[in-house]
């Protein structure tokens, strides 16, 4: 049975098994059997990355577009089968939620749109201060994949909702919380402005998100992203259209 002598190697798990094999608890032989499946966990289906908070201390995510509900579920269940960080389920159905949630109990589900942000065993909360800022109302979605994500890798985010550019004084309303914040996310469509504005006003390292929302001129989000790579607010960080995920576990390495 796939994970029954997986090793879901972390730097606390690898030390724990160095000192079981010189306190002499563990065999040579029965580490080196536990070693012998990694970097991954073969499913057939695919390849479980046990190695992966060993390399770069953020939690394995599991893509859900593309897949089966059985296999969601036999992905995350293989990733929970030892000790490790966190595990997630990204832009899940509904049935593969449900299916997840069966066979691994306990999780925390976000609801983002018409997708799920599902999160098990989240990291011990951490003191930095993150903000998530959006544009618009349409671009909570998006917004709310990333907080979810920032959860998981045990940042809690303050989302300042609907500052878009086009009402500037709802930005400037909350100047001292951006003055005082340990990174932003902005989350925009349309023309991307709100971008290059926040990462004019704080000290903090921000990374953007460009989203699908906005008019026909919009490109589904091309302009955004665009207006965003062009911006003249030096040190930008930016991401794929419509990607909470990928801002969200960018904002956690730059944070570690």
């Amino acid at each position: 049975m796939a994970g029954q002598d997986s090793c879901a190697l972390d730097e606390s798990t690898l030390r724990q098994l160095l000192d079981d094999v010189r306190a002499g608890s563990l065999s040579a032989d029965d580490a080196v059997a536990r070693l012998r499946r990694l970097p991954f966990a073969e499913l057939g289906f695919a390849r479980v990355d046990h190695h992966r908070a060993l390399r770069q201390h953020t939690g394995e995510a599991v893509y859900g577009p593309g897949k089966t509900p059985g296999q969601c579920a036999a992905i995350v269940a293989e990733l929970l089968s030892e000790q490790g960080g966190p595990v997630l389920l990204t832009r899940a159905s509904p049935p593969q939620v449900d299916a997840a949630t069966s066979a691994a109990p306990g999780a925390t589900v976000t609801t983002c749109g018409p997708h799920a942000t599902v999160v098990w065993r989240p990291a011990a909360r951490r003191p930095a201060r993150v903000l998530v800022v959006t544009a618009g109302t349409a671009d909570l979605p998006v917004a709310e994949e990333c907080g979810a994500v920032l959860g998981a890798y045990g940042l809690e985010p303050t989302v300042v909702a609907d500052c878009g550019v086009a009402g500037v004084h709802r930005l400037l309303a909350s100047v001292d919380d951006l003055l005082e914040a340990d990174g932003v996310v902005v989350v925009a469509g349309m023309e991307g402005a709100l971008a290059s504005l926040v990462a004019g006003i704080t000290p903090a390292p921000v990374v953007a998100v460009p989203t699908s929302a906005g008019y026909g001129a919009g490109l589904e989000g091309v302009t955004a992203l665009l207006a965003m790579l062009a911006s003249c607010a030096a040190g930008l960080t930016v991401v794929g259209i419509d990607n909470g995920f990928g801002a969200a576990t960018a904002m956690a390495r730059i944070l570690a």
